[in-house]
């Protein structure tokens, strides 16, 4: 929507527009933080063992994503966080 529709909207509808585009911007910041999370796991725990992981690199990769998925908590509340404050 261009700045001319917004203009027309009342400003409950300006505030929806708003946080959808929010709520938008907010899944695709943590979906490309899960596509470096899997690249980065991998990266780090994946061996030359085959077309399996081991169990050492298995383990390697739980507790990788793990550190990651907390992370990605953390940033889900500050994200939140900022668009009640908005």
């Amino acid at each position: 929507m261009d700045a001319s529709g917004l203009a027309q909207l009342t400003p409950e509808q300006r505030q929806a527009v708003m946080q959808q585009a929010q709520q938008e911007a907010n899944q695709q910041i943590m979906q490309q933080m899960m596509e470096k999370m899997t690249e980065a796991c991998f990266r780090k725990c994946a061996g030359t063992s085959g077309d399996k992981l081991d169990s050492r690199e298995q383990a390697c990769m739980a507790s990788c994503q793990d550190r990651y998925l907390d992370t990605r908590q953390q940033v889900q509340e500050a994200l939140q966080k900022r668009q009640t404050m908005s």
